[in-house]
């Protein structure tokens, strides 16, 4: 007898179909039998060593976040509910072309203080590997949700140039290439960059394209973070997908939000240059968080020259009262580089976290101007992370409605004062964005959260409802469904969502984490 019967689910099964009712039979981590419509048919009811009454809820593919930094997280924090109770089954780390392998021990701790920010410095992490594949190995002991890689373009670049900004030499390049595919061999799904951060972004198109073609023999994708969301973001999106092309290698663009004040009302023109490459023949897809604010690390809004060098280099320069002066110039005045070539607006940048505890009473507080923001950049070495409030609403929901746009939360877990969009992003979609506002019909916004980029993900057995697929799978109330997180709360779980299952095991059960570590890396699928 099989394992788990699901009766009378409200089936939504990724692809966009509309929805049925149907029993959904479970068995050694595969849905192995769908009986649509089976309390009306006068047929014989499959039937389960355990039974689960649906009645009322929705039943589909667990939820595919495209863009997480959750890379020390589920190492770090075994219940990992921010994700779990979302509903999440699959995360994709190495985003933004900074993260933890390939690396040596020089670069290993390079990393560490680049992003803490991020991921904090991992002073509780036993960092055991160096390769991607030794990684990824680490992810297959257990941990709370799947996990996909993405090789991280900057630390490669970091581990056979350093943090200088410069051209790689041809013997550079070539460990590059290496590299980057020893990576795809050992597992990764693609490539990030980090465009507006060092080192990622002193590689020039000629580089990546090249580090591109490597990625498109092992038929993955490039995720770059590009040049800029504000001041020349249409030109930075054109600039991604020539390059791509160029490489023959898949696109997926990350966060693709048109912020700033330049950039109000023109997601129009970002989907049109987007519809334009598809009907070339171009594959790409994106993801976005919905919500407006962005969340980032302070000392990422820095002039790329100011960060040349690295942390240490950093430090230096802000010490300096002339080079610190310089640096203020280029934020306030120029626009920085690191700041989408936008003249900062410090009203619009809020403290989310802090790692030194003399400095907590900066939480969520707007800074004031360059002197505040130097002092916290000097006395916390680097580490605060920002909300950033630059985004525009009616440019979230024109992006989400696109054929080939997916979710991701972007979530960043660190800071006192989180983006709630780490604990709230799957949830937000399906309560916010389908039963408030109607910007998406149910089916939509499923298949724009499962299948879709399960596709980009090449996964030939996750993102749908179907026999013969994993049991990756997410029971939600559709008229309860709403995230517990806001910007005041940030760390809330939702509700709505009483089941998660992950290979058949149950992750959130009646609406509360179990101890079951059913994930485990997703890696590569060989072409």
């Amino acid at each position: 007898m099989e394992e788990l019967v699901i009766r009378d689910a409200d089936v939504v099964d990724g692809s966009g179909a509309p929805w049925y009712r149907a029993d959904v039979v479970v068995d050694s981590g595969r849905i192995v039998s769908i009986v649509k419509e089976a309390a009306d048919a006068g047929c014989q009811r499959p039937k389960a060593r355990r039974e689960l009454d649906a009645e009322g809820l929705v039943l589909s593919p667990g939820f595919i976040d495209m863009h997480a930094h959750s890379d020390l997280a589920l190492l770090r924090d075994p219940d990992h509910s921010a994700k779990a109770a979302q509903g999440v089954t699959l995360e994709v780390l190495g985003q933004d072309g900074l993260s933890y392998a390939p690396v040596d021990d020089r670069t290993l701790e390079e990393v560490r203080r680049a992003v803490t920010g991020w991921n904090g410095h991992g002073d509780d992490i036993d960092f055991d590997w160096r390769t991607v594949g030794e990684y990824l190995d680490r992810l297959d002991r257990g941990i709370a949700v799947n996990a996909a890689y993405l090789i991280p373009q900057g630390t490669v670049r970091a581990l056979a140039v350093g943090w200088e900004d410069r051209a790689a030499t041809p013997e550079e390049l070539d460990r590059m290439r290496r590299l980057v595919a020893e990576g795809m061999e050992q597992g990764a799904v693609g490539m990030s960059s980090g465009l507006t951060y060092t080192p990622g972004m002193y590689a020039e198109d000629a580089e990546l394209t090249e580090l591109c073609r490597v990625v498109a023999r092992y038929g993955g994708y490039y995720c770059p973070h590009h040049r800029s969301y504000g001041a020349g973001a249409l030109e930075a999106y054109a600039e991604m997908v020539a390059l791509t092309r160029e490489a023959g290698c898949s696109l997926h663009l990350a966060h693709a939000t048109m912020n700033f004040g330049v950039n109000e009302g023109r997601a129009p023109e970002l989907l049109g240059l987007l519809d334009e490459a598809l009907a070339a023949g171009a594959d790409i897809s994106l993801d976005t968080y919905p919500y407006t604010p962005g969340c980032t690390t302070l000392v990422a809004l820095l002039p790329g020259w100011a960060s040349e060098g690295g942390p240490e280099a950093i430090l230096e320069r802000l010490a300096d009262d002339e080079t610190s002066e310089r640096i203020r110039h280029h934020l306030e005045v120029i626009g920085s580089d690191g700041c989408h070539g936008v003249p900062v607006e410090w009203d619009t940048i809020e403290i989310a976290g802090v790692t030194d505890p003399a400095l907590t009473e900066y939480v969520g507080r707007r800074l004031d101007g360059w002197t505040t923001a130097r002092h916290l950049l000097l006395t916390d070495r680097l580490a605060p992370t920002i909300l950033q409030h630059v985004g525009h609403e009616e440019n979230v929901r024109t992006i989400m409605r696109h054929r080939v746009h997916t979710g991701g939360s972007d979530g960043i877990l660190q800071g006192a004062k989180p983006h709630p969009r780490a604990y709230g992003t799957f949830p937000r979609y399906l309560g916010t964005y389908v039963r408030e506002l109607g910007v998406l019909s149910l089916e939509e916004c499923v298949a724009h959260l499962t299948s879709r980029p399960a596709s980009r993900l090449r996964l030939p057995d996750r993102g749908l409802v179907k026999e013969g697929y994993r049991a990756d799978l997410v029971l939600f109330d559709p008229k309860t469904v709403t995230p517990g997180s806001t910007f005041e709360n940030p760390r809330r779980l939702p509700t709505g969502i009483p089941h998660v299952l992950i290979d058949g095991k149950f992750v959130i059960e009646d609406g509360e984490r179990t101890e079951v570590l059913a994930g485990r890396a997703v890696r590569n699928s060989p072409m």
